[in-house]
């Protein structure tokens, strides 16, 4: 075995390694090797027979400018959303969201660059050693190259490459490192997703391989990330290709896989019972009929993972195809990846971040089940009706709910408001009792107020954009546009448990605990989606709330941003009021003198 040693010459071209290199290799097979060394005498080195590789390139090739041509990826990926064995993977596609790659327009969509190239020998220069450093050889020695038959082994020689790290686009790049898009005006480019045309056709054709639709849900926005179009879809194909099946024809029945994902966000206390008994009222409500299977995971917490693989399977049994569906940001990625690192396989990663819109186009994803089977990743459905859909990006994270809900509980009567932001107000317009306690459920960062109906136009003006975000300043009010009304009228039996709630798609609700019945009206965006539903979480804070604005962050940053505009104005105020009898003093000079 033998290792070649660079020995730093000081007066060695660069082309004299390959000379010497082509030399080693005429002689492989030879007892002696002879070594031509520049400024020296030849030298004859004995060792055993070998056999050196066809070729060794002791300069790494790197390039900084994009490939030409598209890059090839190993997983097989939708064209136009359909997927097709016999597709052509000539157009590359985004293994981490779907999108079509291109490397000529860094502005549009789909964007990347192609990584520079190592040579497949490079690791063999981890060997090469400066033999200055060595006293134990001559001057002459020092100026060459010598084979030393102790450092390479066989497998040294035949170095495998590890697998490439598929490439993805630059906003998945910038997703998965930043949390963030680097450009968002090019999401306005972003094409547009046909679920109908897609995925719906596929699921209604009565033959074909089975089909299994995994419905994902965000708990703490079941109503508004609940895909209710697919919903319907998939409801009248499983009782169209029943009918048929029954007459004796060909009737391929999808499976219905609801999955609740984000189950750590729910309050603890309730009840698993209880949350799949009031899941499975509200998706009969939302349009599915026919459930196959129901889960309830978290992916953060590994909760449930278990028991969702193993019915996948088997529902998709050796050749089915499985279609994971959900509204933007409900989770589907994030529950695929922890779907595949819990089953051990090596799939592409998918890009996961909390952006409404991540996946960009059909992504099949490997190593996740057996056999034939095939999981697809679809890209977000979009709801206008969900309020996070008109926030940008700043006031999305304000709104967005990573920890468990706490309860935010108020004892109010008739003729009182709840402010959540500057995005949704709850009026108790008439009841007919005394009291009434009204619980919020929402993100932490959101400030909250309770304050009268009849001073709800001076918040409007002089508190939202500033101590109510979001929105996030004035101007961010005017773009949303104007609120709407929509009255309730609710009714329970008991002060000490919520009975109904009024919830916003994408925001969170009120849970309204009260003993007779109630008059109310809720405000928010023109086009937001309000529901009244059975209350989810019946529990309330056991302290309440006082008048006024909740302590926050935003609203103490505002509160001194606020103070030091007036402090300002009144210093100019008291300028501008000085008497003109006055005489201007001279500036000082450096040295504290009168200039």
């Amino acid at each position: 075995m033998f290792a070649v040693r660079n020995l730093a010459p000081s007066k060695f071209k660069p082309l004299r390694y390959l000379s010497l290199l082509s030399e080693c290799r005429n002689h492989a097979q030879s007892n002696l090797l002879p070594i031509s060394i520049p400024y020296s005498k030849p030298h004859l080195q004995s060792f055993a027979k070998f056999s050196l590789q066809p070729s060794i390139n002791l300069f790494r090739t790197f390039s900084s400018q994009p490939g030409g041509s598209p890059l090839k990826q190993n997983l097989p990926l939708s064209r136009e959303g359909n997927y097709d064995e016999g597709t052509s993977l000539s157009l590359s596609v985004c293994p981490g969201c779907g999108v079509y790659m291109q490397d000529s327009s860094p502005k549009h969509p789909g964007y990347f660059i192609k990584p520079s190239e190592k040579d497949p020998n490079y690791r063999l220069h981890a060997h090469l050693e400066h033999g200055a450093q060595e006293p134990e050889f001559s001057n002459s020695v020092k100026t060459g190259l010598v084979v030393e038959p102790e450092k390479l082994n066989a497998g040294d020689l035949n170095l495998t490459r590890k697998p490439e790290k598929p490439v993805v686009c630059a906003r998945c790049h910038s997703l998965r490192h930043y949390g963030k898009v680097k450009d968002p005006t090019v999401e306005n480019l972003l094409p547009d997703f046909d679920f109908d045309h897609t995925i719906g056709r596929k699921l209604a054709s009565t033959s074909g391989t089975r089909s299994v639709v995994l419905l994902v849900v965000d708990a703490a926005d079941f109503d508004g990330s609940f895909p209710r179009k697919v919903a319907n879809l998939v409801s009248k194909t499983i009782e169209d290709n029943s009918a048929a099946w029954k007459q004796g024809k060909s009737g391929n029945v999808p499976r219905v896989v609801l999955v609740v994902t984000k189950i750590d966000l729910i309050p603890s206390s309730l009840s698993p019972t209880t949350f799949e008994h009031w899941i499975r009222q509200r998706a009969r409500e939302d349009g599915i009929n026919k459930i196959t299977r129901l889960h309830m995971v978290s992916s953060l917490r590994d909760w449930g993972l278990k028991n969702l693989v193993d019915d996948i399977v088997e529902l998709a049994g050796s050749r089915g195809n499985v279609w994971a569906v959900g509204a933007q940001n409900a989770g589907k990625s994030t529950l695929i990846n922890s779907l595949g690192k819990y089953v051990g396989g090596k799939i592409s990663h998918l890009t996961e971040a909390p952006v409404p819109g991540t996946t960009l186009g059909i992504v099949r994803v490997e190593g996740v089940l057996p056999s034939q089977a095939k999981l697809f990743d679809t890209p977000g459905l979009l709801h206008p009706y969900q309020i996070t859909t008109r926030l940008t990006r700043e006031e999305q994270k304000l709104v967005h709910i990573s920890k468990e809900l706490k309860p935010r509980t108020y004892r109010i009567k008739a003729g009182q408001s709840i402010h959540i932001a500057g995005l949704m107000r709850l009026d108790i317009e008439e009841m007919s009792s005394d009291t009434i306690y009204v619980t919020v459920w929402a993100s932490p960062y959101l400030p909250l107020h309770m304050g009268k109906v009849e001073n709800a136009s001076k918040m409007f003006e002089d508190h939202f954009g500033r101590q109510l975000q979001p929105p996030i300043g004035e101007k961010r009010v005017q773009e949303l546009g104007k609120w709407a009304r929509k009255e309730f009228h609710v009714s329970g039996n008991s002060w000490e448990s919520s009975s109904v709630d009024v919830a916003a798609a994408g925001l969170g609700w009120f849970a309204i605990g009260l003993k007779g019945d109630a008059k109310l009206g809720v405000w928010t965006y023109e086009g937001v989606d309000v529901v009244i539903r059975n209350s989810l979480i019946p529990y309330r804070s056991n302290t309440f709330e006082v008048a006024g604005f909740t302590v926050s962050k935003i609203v103490s940053q505002s509160d001194q941003s606020l103070n030091k505009s007036h402090q300002r104005n009144d210093k100019k105020a008291k300028a501008s009021k000085a008497p003109s009898s006055f005489v201007e003093l001279a500036p000082l000079t450096s040295d504290g003198g009168i200039s």
